[in-house]
Formats: structure tokens, C-alpha cells, sequence
């Protein structure tokens, strides 16, 4: 039976969603399968680590007896001894307890986590590990980087520009007239956050300067992006590795008004969206309620869908990631938006509709990061040289 730890919380704005992923949508069913051992592996908000199997309560966490539990309950740390092990110090004096771990299944969301931070750490330590490699999870969570590798493939986005928070104090006017070319309404974004934390749509130059001070407090990277007129949101999940596979291309349902921030995706618990609720073809999913499969023509469906492969080849994810693209409802435009490099709950619910039971969705995770591993313990990174014997 293999171990596998589940990696969830973090210093991140997402670190409350960070734990419902990893406790509904991961573990839950790991232990549904009866194939698996898993360990739970919680990041405090501090980034202190924790390992022990009552983390796997959502009471826990719910009541706020985690306060408790971490002032209480000795931190983990890893061992790196050919592959990654989970070592803490026991009830009892002087003696550890120790966890060989066969595969990591991240769920950690934003930044410190889903940015390649810790695949660097599973990279290190020579585990397979769920979910994008190293550089294609950077690249997807910045925004910028997205958009200019999926440029250079030749994939079209809505104009847009960037900057640094240092450009915008050292040369305020100028970062300010160059978006000003841009065509209004504006979405300003910082570039490196998830769930849409920072974001201000900008309806004319006089809302411009406390929209761009916004982002850049929570990143000293921000993007400007025109808004699409005649708009239809549409999102595509992915699993795979060489020959990834799309599930159904979804439509989150919003007013014409309405973007997709965090309010909007987690706070609604999908009871009502724009003051409205959803009926007919609607369903409640890991943010709020959707239509699947998104309701537009065949022909922009396919060239949603293909847009979606093309961005997850060339950004090079693997395991599972999550493509967000824009429709111009008149003109049939299918424009690139972002990629999520670790979809919330993993979109089980989109999977769940294309015939994955949340046991087989996790379980395909976790065969494709072995097959991953596999393929690149082939190649030599490391020979013998005479390089040494000159000094």
C-alpha cells in the first residue's frame, strides 16, 4: 500500500480554501479507495509544519481548535534519504516518528505553494509529486509569464501591459499614460496571486491610480488587461501528461456586471450569483454554479477547447491544471486568460459530469505523477568528470 502525503494550508491568501481541497476533494476519497495510506500535511499560517492524522477533521479547523492544536503539537520537518521522509518527535522522550512518503499530492493554492515553490522542495527530495512541475507552475501563476509564453506560441489574449510596483513610484506618469492608450474598461490585476485577490475593473481614468495602488500592495507585479466586451467566461480543466485530456468546457454564471473575484468564487457557497438564483442546466460546483457543458456554439466550443490544450502544452503542464479563456459572444472571438495551475477542489465537479468518480480523478492524479517520475529518473543529469583533479 502506497503513502501519500497531502500537502494543504500555507502562507497564503487561499489558505482556508487550500484546506476544504485537501480534506474533501483529496483525501476523502485517497481513504474512499482503500489503496492508499495518507498523511496529512498541514503549513501553518507562520509556514510551520505540521503531521498528524487529526488534521484530516474539518472541525478542527472549523472551530478554531487548530489554534490550539499547533501550540500543542510538535512541528514536522522532512529527511531527505532517498526520497522524502516526515520525521517528528514522538510522546515520548528523546524518540521520532518517522514516514516514508511514496507520493506528495499538493494541495496548497497561491503563492508559497502553487507557484513551484514546493515541487522545488519534492524535486529535491526525488519524489513523485501531483500536479504541474516547477516551472510550468511559476509560469502559470504569472500572469505576465502566461501571457507571453502563450504569445510566443501564437495563441491570442486581449490587449494588455504590465509593470512593476517600483516603475509605478519612480515613474508614476508614465505608467499611467501607457495604460491610458489602452481601451477602457480596464481589469487591473497583481500578477502572481490566485483567486483574483487585487483585482479592480476600471470603468474610466479617474478610478486608474487607487486601482493600480491596490494590486501593486500585493504584488510588486501588475497587469492591465482590456476587458472583453459582449463577455462569456468560460474555464476548461485538464488532466495528463504527453496526451493531456480535457473535461467539459465550463461557463461560471455571473451578471453582465460581476467578475470573478474571490467573493464571487468562495464566499457565495453557490447559493446565488448576482443576486439570482440558478436554474435549468446550472450546477453547483467548487464555485458557485455553472453551466456544463458551457452553452455556445460547436464551433467556439472546439476552438475553446483546442485554445485550452494548446495553452497547457506550451506552458508544459502536467497532472492537472485549469485554463481560463474569453469569449466575445459577437464575434466569436476565444481569447486566453489565465491558467490555475491547481484547480480548487480539483473541479472534481467537472470531472464528476465527463464520468470521473472523485476516487478515479484522484487515483489517475496520482498514476500520472508516478508515471512522471518515472520517465524523468531516465535522464542522466549527474556523470563522472576529471574536473576536480586540476586544483
Amino acid at each position: 500500500m502506497k503513502t501519500i502525503a497531502v500537502f494543504f494550508g500555507g502562507r497564503s491568501a487561499e489558505h482556508d480554501v487550500s484546506i476544504v481541497t485537501a480534506l474533501a476533494s483529496i483525501i476523502k476519497p485517497l481513504e474512499l479507495s482503500r489503496e492508499y495510506q495518507v498523511e496529512p500535511v498541514y503549513i501553518a499560517k507562520d509556514g510551520s509544519w505540521y503531521w498528524d492524522q487529526r488534521l484530516k477533521d474539518i472541525a478542527l479547523f472549523r472551530t478554531g481548535d487548530i489554534e490550539d492544536f499547533i501550540r500543542k503539537a510538535p512541528k514536522a520537518h522532512i529527511l531527505f534519504d532517498n526520497g522524502l521522509t516526515l520525521v517528528k518527535s514522538s510522546q515520548f522522550a528523546g524518540r521520532k516518528a518517522y514516514k516514508h512518503i511514496d507520493v506528495a499530492f499538493t494541495a496548497m493554492h497561491g503563492t508559497h505553494g502553487e507557484d513551484g515553490e514546493l515541487m522545488g522542495i519534492f524535486e529535491m527530495a526525488n519524489v513523485p509529486y501531483v500536479g504541474c512541475g516547477v516551472s510550468a507552475s511559476a509560469i502559470a501563476m504569472d500572469k505576465v509569464l502566461s501571457k507571453q509564453v502563450a504569445e510566443s506560441a501564437g495563441i491570442a489574449s486581449t490587449p494588455w501591459t504590465w509593470f512593476t510596483s517600483n516603475e509605478l513610484s519612480q515613474n508614476h506618469s508614465a505608467v499611467v499614460k501607457r495604460i491610458n492608450t489602452m481601451k477602457y474598461p480596464l481589469f487591473v490585476k497583481p500578477a502572481r496571486l490566485g483567486s483574483s485577490i487585487g483585482i479592480t475593473k476600471v470603468d474610466s481614468p479617474d478610478n486608474l491610480v487607487n486601482a493600480l495602488e491596490v494590486a501593486a500592495h500585493y504584488d510588486d507585479k501588475v497587469i492591465v488587461e482590456e476587458a472583453v466586451p459582449n463577455l462569456i467566461e468560460v474555464t476548461l480543466p485538464i488532466i495528463g501528461n504527453e496526451d493531456p485530456e480535457p473535461a467539459y468546457l465550463e461557463q461560471p454564471l455571473l451578471d453582465a456586471n460581476d467578475f470573478f473575484d474571490f467573493e464571487t468564487k468562495y464566499m457565495g457557497q453557490g447559493k446565488k450569483m448576482g443576486g439570482k438564483k440558478m436554474s435549468g442546466g446550472a450546477k453547483q460546483g467548487a464555485q458557485g454554479y455553472s453551466k456544463i457543458p458551457a452553452e455556445v456554439s460547436q464551433k467556439v466550443y472546439d476552438e475553446a477547447v483546442q485554445m485550452g490544450l494548446a495553452v497547457y502544452k506550451a506552458l508544459g503542464c502536467e497532472g492537472i491544471a485549469r485554463i481560463d479563456m474569453l469569449i466575445n459572444s459577437k464575434t466569436n472571438a476565444v481569447l486566453f486568460n489565465e491558467v490555475n495551475p491547481l484547480p480548487g477542489s480539483l473541479y472534481a465537479h467537472n470531472w464528476r459530469a465527463k464520468g470521473y468518480s472523485a476516487v478515479d480523478l484522484v487515483t489517475r492524479l496520482i498514476e500520472l505523477a508516478i508515471a512522471r517520475h518515472a520517465k524523468v529518473a531516465k535522464k542522466q543529469t549527474a556523470f563522472a568528470t576529471n574536473f576536480l583533479k586540476q586544483f
